[in-house]
């Protein structure tokens, strides 16, 4: 058993909290054993430090209470943490691809991955500035779609223009001269949703082809940001 919070593992893990040790060591971390489960599967967990013995087929590592209650961002302790490499960025192979413009909220992100693989947008692209996708908040928020879903981060603008060339339609939303998500007809979409209180920058908005709104009454002015990307890709996903 590990007990000492100065062993060399556990000093390098626990820097692992803080994003700019992530993005050096290209780890992060994950709690509980749902998490845990789906990471393996998808073969991302490269260590795992457990309380007690565990039925997980993982060759994991037993750590006192101590250890695990640094290493956790939750109030309720979990039974292990397991810390997982940095996902592969994949090219954009799916008609579907949802494009992030300075998406701040971890929540609201967490929440956007799981629609986008619910709704069959399973390649995302973040832009440089929104909200880092190994925050604690953003990975339990996905319940483990995150390693589901193709996602990299990148300047949207490229990215856009290169979409332009491959024939996708590029949408963004907006309530005053917006089009009904029903009335797209073409099969190759990128659809972009924007911060949660500027909506999508004036220099991305210039390069969309198409806006869209979703209908509501007259007594709510706009709907949060997760909630109407839900509500966008089932109109808009291929089921």
């Amino acid at each position: 058993m590990i007990t000492s919070l100065n062993n060399e593992k556990i000093k390098i893990y626990l820097k692992l909290k803080n994003k700019k040790y992530r993005d050096q060591e290209k780890l992060f971390l994950i709690e509980g054993e749902h998490l845990v489960k789906e990471a393996l599967k998808n073969h991302v967990l490269v260590d795992l430090l457990v309380m007690e013995d565990t039925d997980i087929d993982f060759n994991y590592k037993i750590v006192s209470k101590e250890i695990i209650t640094k290493l956790s961002s939750l109030e309720s302790i979990p039974k292990m943490i397991g810390v997982c490499k940095f996902l592969d960025r994949k090219d954009i192979t799916g008609n579907k691809v949802l494009l992030l413009d300075n998406i701040q909220d971890p929540g609201n992100l967490g929440t956007i991955i799981r629609s986008s693989l619910a709704f069959n947008f399973k390649d995302i692209v973040l832009s440089l500035n929104s909200v880092d996708l190994y925050n604690e908040k953003v990975i339990r928020a996905t319940q483990g779609m995150l390693f589901k879903v193709n996602i990299m981060r990148s300047d949207l603008t490229g990215v856009i223009n290169d979409l332009k060339k491959k024939d996708y339609l590029i949408l963004g939303t907006n309530v005053r001269d917006g089009i009904d998500a029903k009335d797209i007809k073409n099969n190759k979409i990128g659809l972009i949703m924007g911060n949660e209180g500027q909506g999508v920058s004036p220099e991305i908005s210039m390069l969309c082809d198409k806006n869209l709104y979703i209908k509501m009454n007259n007594e709510v002015e706009s709907l949060n940001v997760a909630v109407a990307t839900s509500i966008l890709e089932y109109e808009l996903g291929e089921l």
